[in-house]
């Protein structure tokens, strides 16, 4: 199994095989110019915007490769007893969990989520490109087909830590078959978006370009789990990186400021002392979205959300204790003072987010026939609840902010500017020879990855396909989802005529 899980039919890694190749692997995630960037990319506030030290991409994919490992000491100690099912799954190594978490954000563009969902409806809407963009898939292109590692096209990364980046193993719309936005109910990720369910998966872990390595990572696994389930590793990692996000995020709201402990008290009290009422109404999901700024409804729909997503672990009981044990940590502890810089504030920061995490991680189970929607590797009832509640006091009173909506369409302008300005320089034909190189050879490599492809394999029913277009396009966003969130801007500046220096190295072209 050991050997599989290094070569898994790609040969054995660059890596010195004599010692540990996993942590081979890492370091080289470690060194790429891929992970260095995302130090400038953002997690959810812009540093530049916020004027405060904030988790970036870097920070964040640190934070969520050390819970991982948390996670992996834990249910690989003997007290635990978990490890002789991780061997009937496949192994779950500490090396290939953190580098797997290190280099699971590798492919996110500039500006978080946002620039993903801009990036994602311009590749398929503007460029023609049926895989589209995923910051998943993207991540696994990065390291097996766009990062160059010595003489070598991509890290040469091990199948193991390969297939553990998998968080979620299939292309949007053809592997696997059935293809997963079909089963009902969906694993998690696997959902359409409502207003174009022809796009296939919202979410997914590799393009068709990448699908045969994707199998070959896989394949030590074959037997052991269905073709649509993480391995163990990729379990911990996804679910690391949900603590993570569940807990870091709410760590830079406090310090901005964003997070007021009125608004947030008002609205899960509001819910606790209407639950039954609520509960019992005959309010269509419709009629409580309509009214969600009331007191306790967002609550509420999130409870239906949960129920209707989750049935196979949502639970009543386990919601209301939940919100009861959050308004306890973090209306009446974190937020009780606000952020003031000082020693006591950030020691009440870290206090929490220790609690917390130690909390979650000791949650973890290992489960030998998980249902549908959930990893081999999962938090336990209570705690699943109470990260839902979590992200959701994230969503509600950050993400659904005005303010923040205000800057993130001018990013989402910005990005569109951008692509467009590429598109124009790239089929302008007296352009030819004074092309970005990188841009260049990015071209190249993508039509040379397409030139045999067919609408057949993107799960189109019939067409030709314009490979050189879909080449230019691929490229383009390859390009774009490499830059940080400052040469982004600075490339728009220099293509728009705004900047006036000829030479920089905010970008590298």
């Amino acid at each position: 199994m050991r050997e599989s899980r290094l070569f898994g039919g790609r040969g054995p890694s660059s890596g010195d095989l004599t010692g540990n190749p996993f942590r081979a692997d890492r370091d080289r995630i470690v060194a790429s110019p891929f992970f260095a960037r995302l130090g400038g990319v953002t997690q959810v506030i812009s540093p530049g915007g916020s004027g405060l030290l904030v988790h970036n991409r870097l920070t964040h994919s640190l934070k969520v490769a050390s819970v991982a490992r948390g996670i992996v000491e834990r249910l690989c100690s003997p007290q635990c007893g978990a490890q002789p099912l991780l061997d009937k799954l496949g192994g779950c190594d500490a090396d290939v969990v953190e580098a797997a978490a290190l280099a699971h954000d590798l492919g996110h563009p500039p500006f978080g989520h946002l620039g993903e969902r801009v990036l994602d409806r311009l590749a398929r809407q503007r460029l023609g490109l049926p895989d589209g963009f995923e910051g998943n898939a993207q991540s696994y292109r990065i390291v097996t087909s766009t990062e160059i590692s010595g003489s070598t096209v991509g890290l040469d990364l091990t199948a193991a830590v390969r297939a553990a980046m998998a968080k979620y193993p299939w292309t949007r719309r053809t592997y696997p078959s059935p293809h997963v936005h079909l089963m009902r109910p969906t694993p998690r990720g696997a959902g359409v978006d409502p207003e174009d369910p022809s796009a296939g998966s919202l979410k997914f872990g590799a393009y068709v370009t990448e699908l045969a390595d994707l199998r070959q990572a896989r394949a030590p696994f074959d037997g052991l789990l269905a073709q649509w389930q993480q391995t163990a590793e990729a379990s911990v990692m996804d679910t690391a990186d949900d603590i993570a996000y569940a807990i870091h995020d709410l760590e830079d709201f406090h310090r901005v400021g964003v997070l007021q402990q009125g608004a947030v008290a008002t609205e899960l009290m509001a819910w606790q002392r209407d639950a039954t009422a609520l509960r019992s109404s005959d309010l269509s999901l419709a009629e409580l979205r309509a009214s969600a700024r009331r007191p306790g409804h967002s609550v509420e729909l999130l409870r239906r959300d949960l129920f209707r997503k989750d049935g196979w672990i949502s639970d009543d009981d386990a919601f209301w204790a939940a919100v009861e044990h959050v308004r306890h940590e973090l209306v009446d502890g974190l937020l009780a003072a606000p952020f003031d810089g000082s020693i006591e504030a950030e020691q009440g920061v870290a206090r929490f987010s220790a609690r917390w995490t130690r909390r979650l991680i000791d949650a973890i189970n290992v489960l030998p026939d998980p249902p549908m929607r959930a990893g081999h590797v999962a938090l336990g009832t209570a705690q699943w609840h109470e990260v839902q509640v979590l992200k959701f006091v994230h969503h509600r009173f950050v993400l659904e902010r005005p303010d923040l909506a205000l800057h993130q369409r001018g990013q989402a302008r910005l990005l569109s500017a951008l692509v467009e300005a590429l598109h124009a320089w790239l089929v302008d034909p007296d352009e030819a020879a004074r092309l970005p190189r990188r841009l260049h050879d990015l071209v190249d490599m993508a039509y040379a990855e397409v030139r045999d492809l067919t609408a057949a394999d993107y799960g189109l029913a019939s067409g030709d396909l314009d490979r050189m277009a879909m080449a230019r396009g691929r490229a383009i966003v390859d390009f774009v989802a490499a830059l940080t969130d400052g040469q982004a801007v600075g490339l728009l500046d220099a293509l728009s005529g705004r900047s006036r220096q000829l030479w920089t190295d905010a970008f590298v072209l």
